[in-house]
């Protein structure tokens, strides 16, 4: 089952990303401790199959 926006973000927090800053629709995410970061779309439908991939893949998360 997709995660919402609002789940990918929660998890993501979860593994020390915090928001750095919100443009529109999307929020821009960094973990300080590796340094990577990740723009997540936020909006109200769930996320494509390969674009939660393409975000955990770059957040470095299974």
């Amino acid at each position: 089952m997709p995660l919402t926006s609002q789940e990918m973000i929660k998890l993501l927090k979860k593994n020390g990303f915090e928001n750095i800053s919100q443009n529109g629709f999307h929020v821009k995410m960094r973990n300080i401790q590796t340094g990577r970061t990740v723009i997540v779309p936020y909006h109200a439908k769930d996320l494509k199959k390969g674009l939660e991939k393409a975000i955990l893949k770059e957040a470095g998360l299974k």
